[in-house]
């Protein structure tokens, strides 16, 4: 008689990496949430065509409350350990390069170009980041007399430029990600929340674009 050759999953293979997978998430949701908020507040110079009161007015609360000294750190460690949680996935040898490239190209499967998007966003994201996160760390109080200042300089403002389209789809492309792990989209629904994603991202570059044009022509730069 033939015995049943079916190989079952090692448990202590599957519950590190179930962790990982998890921890992942949990992070990846806690930035998503914190950039929609940032973005928010960030974009309320726009409220007063650049006069900056709305937007120091928050920036001022967070600075007598210590939050913005919390947060930034919070936030850059998030960020550091959400990268390393999804490092796992990331492809980094050439060879690796050209084998997820000749299956993308394969497949055709828009989830899988959404993945190489993200994938591709983490690197720049990593880098340019964490330059501006040590930049307002280390050159506070926050007003909107001194965001102006950095980004009408011609070098900062072809990295915000890079880093907020970069920004945008990550978290869109993350959110939507999130959503399919956790069994929020199914497959009756991937279409309409795959569009949604899209135009939510499309949506927040724009709002981000504009947001760096106000700085850039309308408001004063100060030190």
């Amino acid at each position: 008689m033939q015995q049943d050759q079916t190989v079952m999953p090692d448990s202590k293979c599957a519950k590190p990496d179930g962790l990982w997978e998890y921890l992942q998430m949990t992070t990846g949701a806690a930035l998503v949430l914190f950039m929609c908020t940032h973005m928010m507040l960030v974009a309320s110079v726009n409220l007063d065509l650049g006069g900056g009161r709305i937007m120091d007015a928050i920036a001022y609360f967070f600075e007598a409350t210590y939050m913005a000294h919390l947060i930034g750190p919070a936030i850059f460690i998030t960020m550091i350990a959400h990268f390393i949680f999804a490092a796992r996935k990331l492809p980094f040898r050439i060879a690796e390069h050209q084998a997820l490239w000749v299956h993308s190209k394969r497949f055709q499967h828009g989830d899988t170009w959404l993945w190489l998007i993200q994938a591709g966003t983490a690197f720049v994201i990593l880098v340019l980041a964490s330059i501006h996160i040590w930049t307002i760390m280390t050159n506070l109080p926050i007003t909107a007399a001194r965001s102006a200042a950095r980004i009408q300089g011609m070098d900062w403002l072809l990295l915000y430029l890079v880093l907020v389209p970069c920004v945008e789809l990550h978290v869109g492309i993350g959110a939507y990600r999130i959503g399919v792990k956790w069994g929020l989209i199914k497959r009756s629904n991937r279409k309409l929340f795959s569009s949604a994603e899209r135009t939510v991202s499309t949506i927040l570059i724009l709002i981000g674009l504009l947001t760096l044009g106000t700085f850039y022509f309308l408001v004063k730069p100060g030190l």
